[in-house]
């Protein structure tokens, strides 16, 4: 199996250090970079090209959301873990609009966040427990609050859906794995990541996050 490259961005060395030491319980992860700040990472992401970021969100000169946002427009194939201490709604809503593929706090088990690292690099996006029915919960509250802009908006982007790719979008958004899809819907693994594929470039999504959150503001979710 191939290696994964990791490259941490966090302004605290002891915080990076203890990463280093997480991540290298993998045999197939290697840490191949370190920086201080945003600013920093992102120089050193163009340099190293890495599978995986590990972003923090508070550090100087440049944070790791507006890092994210600008590694999103710049079209770097690396994939984004924003990993931090805080856990506020509006952080979480934000980095995973702007091309975050995981949101993970730093009190996560070590071996949680080796997975998330395994599971990001081959695709999948990856929330830490609680925050994904958090993020939900907010898209349906604005959905209730009478949002119907937001709704119509939502319907009208899963409207360039084929009726299958749109199958696949609601278990997407329901949370299924692949595996799970193809199994429910009666269709190979392969058939399933091919729909999803197609589905992230229709809806110029960066991952299945995002995904799950237009279809639940379409209220498709049901």
């Amino acid at each position: 199996m191939s290696e994964i490259r990791v490259v941490l961005v966090d302004d605290d060395p002891m915080v990076r250090t203890a990463l280093t030491m997480i991540l290298g319980s993998d045999e197939r992860i290697i840490v191949v970079g370190q920086a201080e700040d945003g600013r920093e990472g992102l120089s050193l992401i163009a340099e190293q090209r890495p599978d995986v970021v590990l972003m923090d969100i508070r550090m100087p000169r440049l944070d790791g959301l507006a890092a994210t946002e600008e590694l999103a427009r710049s079209g770097s194939p690396s994939k984004v873990i924003v990993l931090t201490t805080f856990d506020a709604d509006d952080d979480v809503m934000r980095a995973l609009r702007h091309g975050a593929d995981g949101f993970l706090l730093k009190d996560t088990e070590p071996e949680r966040i080796v997975e998330a690292v395994r599971l990001v690099a081959a695709g999948s996006s990856i929330l830490s427990p609680g925050i994904t029915g958090r993020v939900l919960d907010q898209v349906r509250s604005a959905r209730s609050a009478g949002q119907a802009t937001a709704r119509r908006d939502a319907r009208g982007r899963l409207a360039d859906l084929t009726d299958r790719e749109l199958e696949v979008a609601r278990a997407v958004g329901a949370g299924h794995s692949n595996a799970e899809i193809a199994s429910r819907l009666c269709m190979s693994v392969a058939t399933v990541k091919a729909h999803v594929g197609h589905i992230l470039d229709k809806l110029d999504a960066d991952n299945r996050v995002q995904v799950a959150i237009t279809v639940h503001a379409a209220d498709l979710d049901g």
